[in-house]
């Protein structure tokens, strides 16, 4: 990973040299590992997704930005804008880290729509002379017309008494009247939880208590939390730091993940089930959700991990945001499938049928780098069988499925370049069913597969060389029979 000095960290975009800055985005176009379907920054770091939310005809997504290089520095709030949750316009920066609440920063936060506004809701930054933190959340209002306006004064100045400054990441909800937030908090004893606000009118806000759950000692902060009610069912995102990983759960850095149950708002106790991972891969983290304009549950998340480096940090970016998932939940557990309006990037179209053995067997034409394949398993007597994509000689991204165990398993080892700061090469995870369908979608340097009908996703950056395009599939013993879409993906989300 680059070592930046802290003054080189907090330097203002605006300050920046313009020649040095067309510089920076010049190297970054050059980079053989930008996507093709997913948000990416023009240049810089790309970290959480902020502020989602459907206003004025249209989806407004934001994220956090580092403008000036692939590292966490002062950060902004970057806007993007689209009509389907397909293709993205940028809008360009939306909130700046220009006063004295947000002077280190412009941190994450959330979207309502009050009257004709988007209320953006978003965690102030401050350093004091002596680099201690203090947190402030802070609004700010996009109008119809485009224009943003940030409040002269936090809606929230102070911190309740038993937390630290670690205090951030505001999500805000209105349900019979009252506005509602929860932020992501850790308590004094260094173990993290959620906080609870809420407020008549948005800008008057009082602390109502913790956000109490079952887990009084579970990692020592917890980030980005979410809240919403889904098929009768109440639903709170949390990513917590500081799990200890256990069997094939919780290997990444950080985790995220959701509980299932019912919150009693008069008490804000919260009657759950166990804290389940979002996502099985190596790069997930701080999602966020809105309500689409039909009243699905969307999610999107950050395709990445903090204290992680990344192979295009030597090109002066990092990170991409993960395609749009629409959220159900069915049998106590939180399913995720790609948005079908994705279908909208599909070109040509090729299937085939077959048996897979233990002969290794590349699928002709098959290959590339960006495609949507869809593989279902319609017969299986194999003890273990193999997907590889973006093979070359040298390179295989591997998906391994152990029929016995009904365990799937991602292997990067021979991916290319790999990431710094990363425990092993490999992510498992045990499904309830037998695999009967993988949706699997491959870009540039990213692959999300989707494990029956969104039953587990896994989510992976990958950094292969251009050669690397083939397809194999074969079996450890026995045979797979498989049917075989695959749909070359076309256009750009962002313009």
């Amino acid at each position: 990973m680059m070592e930046w000095t802290r003054e080189e960290r907090y330097q203002t975009l605006e300050s920046f040299p313009e020649e040095a800055y067309e510089a920076l985005l010049e190297k970054t176009a050059a980079s053989p590992y930008r996507q093709t379907f997913h948000i990416q920054p023009q240049t810089g770091l790309l970290n959480d997704p902020n502020g989602f939310a459907y206003f004025n005809g249209q989806y407004h997504l934001f994220y956090q930005w580092f403008p000036l290089g692939p590292v966490h520095g002062l950060k902004y709030w970057f806007h993007t804008v689209s009509e389907d949750l397909v293709t993205f316009k940028d809008v360009g920066i939306a909130i700046r880290p220009d006063t004295p609440f947000d002077s280190h920063g412009a941190y994450s936060g959330s979207g309502i729509v009050v009257d004709d506004t988007l209320k953006l809701i978003y965690t102030g930054n401050h350093r004091t002379s002596t680099w201690e933190r203090v947190s402030y959340q802070m609004m700010a209002s996009l109008d119809k017309d485009g224009t943003i306006t940030k409040s002269n004064e936090p809606i929230i100045d102070s911190i309740p008494e038993g937390f630290t400054s670690h205090f951030r990441d505001p999500k805000v909800w209105y349900e019979e009247g009252i506005y509602y937030m929860v932020i992501g908090a850790q308590r004094t004893d260094e173990t993290g939880t959620i906080a609870v606000y809420q407020s008549q009118d948005m800008n008057n806000w009082s602390y109502v208590s913790e956000l109490k759950t079952e887990y009084k000692d579970f990692g020592y902060m917890w980030e980005c939390p979410d809240y919403f009610k889904l098929d009768q069912t109440d639903v709170l995102l949390f990513c917590p730091q500081g799990i200890d990983k256990y069997n094939d759960a919780f290997w990444n850095i950080y985790q995220s993940g959701y509980v299932l149950g019912k919150l009693d708002q008069s008490t804000f106790e919260m009657q759950h089930g166990p804290f389940k991972e979002l996502d099985n891969g190596f790069d997930f983290y701080a999602p966020q959700t809105t309500l689409d304009k039909d009243g699905n549950r969307i999610l999107i998340g950050w395709m990445g991990l903090p204290d992680t480096g990344y192979p295009t940090d030597k090109e002066g970016w990092a990170h991409c945001l993960t395609l749009p998932r629409v959220l159900t939940v069915e049998n106590n557990q939180l399913r995720q499938r790609p948005l079908p309006a994705l279908q909208k990037l599909r070109g040509t179209v090729e299937t085939a049928e077959g048996y897979a053995t233990k002969k290794n067997v590349k699928l002709h034409p098959y290959e590339g780098f960006q495609y949507e394949l869809i593989v279902d398993v319609l017969e299986n007597d194999s003890t273990e069988f193999y997907i590889e994509l973006r093979v070359s000689k040298k390179e295989s991204t591997m998906i391994t499925y152990n029929r016995a165990e009904r365990r799937v398993t991602l292997d990067r080892f021979d991916s290319g370049l790999q990431p710094e700061g990363v425990d092993g090469y490999r992510r498992s995870v045990v499904l309830d069913e037998d695999l009967s369908q993988l949706h699997i979608f491959v870009d540039t340097s990213s692959i999300e597969i989707f494990l029956n009908d969104g039953e587990k996703v896994m989510t992976s950056r990958i950094f292969t060389s251009k050669e690397a395009r083939g397809i194999r599939t074969s079996t450890e013993s026995g045979q797979v029979y498989f049917k075989f879409t695959k749909y070359d993906l076309n256009g750009n989300p962002q313009s």
